[in-house]
């Protein structure tokens, strides 16, 4: 699952120039892949597993909270190394650490569901991976427009993926032990999905006013939310 992350091997023999072309579509799919992870995969199952439906609210609340605080010590961090030449936008490491929580929690998942039996450890991991396709192409699309270069994209959303290795080894090691802090993590990386895409990608989405791109960025937002309900349909 984690080698799925490299998915954006596809797009570096790109040139630059037809890069550029495709990467506000590509953001725009990333941000109906967030919305659509967030609303229709990590939400539904937050509320499933808490008592009460404000407790889970109130955890996604301190999840958009905690990725504003991040956002807000990146951007001060980004204005005093602005002199030294740095030109990526703190979005890029903000979803690399939305992603690092989300994938140690499909980890937890994938190791959790073979403690019950092979079949269902099987089927659990098929389902993640299906599901992990279209969100880490949006994660490389995401890490190059917020000024990575194609390789430090690759690697970077490699070591994020990494996080599903080390969420497996920790849910076969600790069995049910971990089960408290899967479920409290859900709605915070709920929370900094919604976030990243509505605080971050949005705005920049919306500063394209030529009529066609703006159709073309509206149809790959319906993609990619489309993606993530035709996905938990086949689940």
């Amino acid at each position: 699952m984690s080698l799925l992350s490299l998915i954006g091997i596809a797009f570096v023999a790109m040139s630059e120039q037809r890069l550029k072309q495709v990467i506000f579509v590509m953001v725009s799919l990333a941000v109906g892949s967030l919305f659509g992870d967030a609303f229709i995969h990590l939400l539904p199952e937050s509320f499933g597993k808490f008592e009460t439906k404000v407790e889970a609210s109130l955890y996604i609340l301190v999840g958009i909270f905690l990725f504003f605080i991040l956002e807000k010590f990146l951007l001060w961090r980004h204005q005093h190394t602005l002199e030294s030449g740095n030109p990526t936008h703190p979005v890029g490491y903000m979803n690399l650490f939305a992603d690092g929580i989300h994938n140690l929690i499909d980890g937890m998942i994938i190791g959790a569901s073979y403690l019950v039996s092979l079949p269902v450890g099987v089927a659990t991991t098929l389902a993640v991976i299906f599901h992990e396709i279209p969100h880490e192409l949006g994660n490389f699309f995401v890490l190059l427009y917020a000024g990575f270069t194609k390789t430090k994209a690759l690697f970077f959303n490699f070591i994020s993926a990494i996080f599903a290795v080390l969420g497996t080894i920790v849910a076969l090691l600790l069995g049910s032990r971990i089960e408290n802090f899967s479920v409290v993590m859900l709605p915070l990386a709920a929370g900094g999905f919604i976030y990243i895409a509505g605080s971050d990608l949005v705005p920049e989405l919306n500063k394209e006013v030529e009529p066609s791109k703006s159709v073309a960025q509206m149809l790959a937002i319906g993609a990619g939310v489309g993606l993530m309900l035709l996905l938990t349909m086949l689940e």
